[in-house]
């Protein structure tokens, strides 16, 4: 640890700007999965950067409750802020709340990281858009719809035709359109819904590529699942597929890892072999633009099951990947990546693999 910690302080001192940071964090007895996503999100630059800017904004209020939104700020900025360029930080207070808020982390059990991720996304959306509704007249508004809402620090404008959204939706959320085609009047309807992540089926020696096209493939809806078309007033077999209409800024995608099996009466893990690029071309958008995004994070579960196991991240930073677990971080190799696709074996010793990646849209915008 002193030998790889010394050469981690070299490397950082000639490869790295000044002003980052790359701290481990301590491990509370079952807290990996926290501490991996929290890397993840730290290396999320506009994330990051919009955190610390909020927590700016908000330090002064001193009088402001307590919630995950303030504890993750202020973990945020206390790693930005150190003095030296790497170290361990005990992020205790950020746990607490956790536990605190959610029943579901409180216990001493393997806890899975998209769980928590989601979780996390989706509170700190509602305590934004919450402070957003109170920064508001009237005050019988503030049960306005979800993702419409204005920007974190008050300075909504009530006179934008378009309602704006978090900041947080700005750097994860995408939308789907559920696209679905009456085979008797060829009437197409288009329903839309938002994600921050998409959770994708896996197969054996496949490649998120393959899982996209999966993901966007035609199903025939017909017998007992015939859909009833607005136009024909009645039910008839349709064709749907699930096609992206606005891709994210940060593309995050979940492998579906965990599937139960009915034999068994158990969640079991598949370490399928699953490729995932460092470069990936978004081939199902519905103006198919092919639009391009680069790899920054991967989270990795190793262990055979979903109630055991421990999580560890690979971060990009500054065109170098780093190795983070729990209070270690270490300088990587970009090939490292490579072995956490999987195994190509059904059964095998090998069972590090990649569960959740993060994309940053390399495209340009309009």
């Amino acid at each position: 640890m002193g030998a790889a910690s010394s050469r981690l302080e070299k490397a950082l001192g000639e490869q790295f700007p000044e002003g980052e940071r790359y701290f481990g964090l301590e491990n509370f007895g079952n807290t990996c999965y926290c501490n991996s996503v929290l890397q993840a999100l730290y290396f999320c630059v506009p994330f990051r950067e919009q955190l610390l800017e909020y927590y700016a904004n908000n330090k002064s209020a001193g009088d402001g409750e307590e919630n995950m939104l303030t504890c993750l700020a202020d973990l945020f900025s206390q790693i930005s802020n150190q003095k030296k360029k790497t170290g361990v930080i005990a992020p205790k207070r950020f746990i607490q709340r956790l536990k605190k808020q959610n029943e579901l982390f409180r216990s001493y059990m393997h806890q899975d990281a998209h769980e928590f991720l989601n979780f996390l996304l989706n509170e700190l959306v509602d305590i934004l858009e919450k402070e957003c509704n109170a920064a508001k007249e009237p005050p019988q508004n503030s049960s306005s719809n979800k993702n419409l809402n204005g920007p974190v620090n008050g300075q909504a404008n009530g006179s934008h035709k378009e309602p704006d959204t978090t900041w947080v939706h700005k750097c994860f959320q995408g939308i789907l359109t559920n696209q679905t085609r009456c085979l008797r009047c060829e009437t197409v309807t288009d329903r839309d819904e938002t994600f921050l992540d998409l959770s994708l089926d896996i197969e054996q020696n496949s490649s998120i590529t393959s899982c996209l096209k999966n993901f966007s493939s035609t199903e025939t809806l017909n017998a007992e699942d015939k859909f009833f078309c607005d136009k024909c007033c009645s039910l008839q077999e349709a064709q749907k597929r699930m096609k992206i209409k606005k891709p994210p800024n940060i593309l995050v995608i979940h492998l579906k890892r965990f599937k139960y099996i009915e034999q068994l009466g158990r969640y079991k893990k598949l370490s399928y072999r699953v490729v995932f690029p460092l470069e990936l071309k978004l081939i199902n958008t519905v103006d198919n633009s092919d639009l391009e995004y680069s790899l920054f994070a991967v989270l990795v579960h190793v262990g055979s099951g979903p109630n055991h196991g421990h999580y560890i991240s690979l971060v990009k930073s500054h065109n170098h990947w780093l190795f983070f677990d729990d209070e270690n971080v270490e300088m990587t190799d970009e090939s490292m990546v490579q072995t956490f696709f999987g195994s190509a074996q059904e059964f095998s010793g090998n069972t590090d693999n990649g569960y959740i990646l993060f994309y940053e849209s390399v495209a340009k915008t309009n």
